[in-house]
């Protein structure tokens, strides 16, 4: 019974996480070794993401250029804007939460399963044995890798996204080469680009974090180890979308 309230109590994971957290951000004991490991980890996020998630945006902008070419259809607003709302909506709102809703699943599950492992492989509790602080060796390289891969990814979402709409929409026929070009350079805001990086931060932090929370808290054998990983995908993805809204309440408001 107590298992149990403690499996749905979220004021105690809250506090768990929090205990994890910092533990994370405590005196690294040996820097070398933490640069190496947060290396590994930029790479493995960076490089390793880099198909799905050109992948992802170059549909992501094709669409969003081909259904708001359809709405156009029959209205008096210039065909331009077309190549304007792709940028924007890349920039705003699309590359930064999709990017990071998909790493969530490929990322952070893995992310999960990589110290769930090692928890239940008994290597978490050699280390504390010999005295190194756990929490920082693997999540502080985690978290680290990821606030500097995925906000470069998210950059990379967004550019191969306007490219995207560029090849759905212009050899098409839907608009002119000269006309993309004009809807991308049109009311242009620098504050977007804040707005996209701040997301990509935030949300680097969130899905990096909650799921090495669950692997490092993940109990039994296999069958949890797999709960735990759906439970960061899915829970990832729902802090992920909550986070999203707030921000752009807070940052257009």
């Amino acid at each position: 019974m107590i298992a149990l309230d403690k499996k749905y109590n979220y004021l105690y994971h809250f506090g768990r996480y929090l205990s994890m957290m910092r533990q994370a951000f405590g005196r690294p004991e040996k820097l070398a070794m933490y640069w190496k490991e947060t290396m590994r980890q930029t790479n493995d996020i960076g490089v390793g993401s880099l198909i799905i998630v050109c992948l992802i945006s170059i549909f992501i902008g094709a669409v969003a250029a081909v259904q708001f070419a359809y709405q156009l259809d029959g209205q008096l607003i210039p065909r331009y804007y077309i190549g304007y709302i792709v940028r924007d909506l890349a920039i705003i709102e699309l590359s930064p939460t999709i990017t990071c809703l998909v790493l969530a699943g490929k990322v952070g599950s893995n992310m999960t399963a990589e110290i769930g492992g090692m928890r239940q492989k008994e290597h978490i509790d050699a280390m504390e044995v010999m005295g190194v602080n756990t929490a920082a060796y693997l999540v502080r390289p985690k978290m680290i890798g990821a606030l500097i891969a995925i906000p470069l990814l998210v950059t990379f979402s967004a550019f191969v996204a306007i490219i995207g709409g560029y090849i759905a929409s212009v050899p098409t026929g839907l608009i002119t080469d000269d006309e993309y070009i004009q809807g991308l350079r049109s009311f242009f805001a620098p504050y977007n680009v804040f707005m996209m990086y701040v997301k990509a931060f935030v949300f680097a932090y969130i899905l990096t974090t909650v799921s090495c929370y669950q692997g490092y808290f993940v109990e039994g054998g296999s069958i949890e180890l797999g709960q735990a990983s759906t439970r960061a995908v899915v829970f990832s993805d729902i802090l992920i979308l909550l986070a999203d809204y707030l921000i752009a309440v807070l940052l257009t408001g």
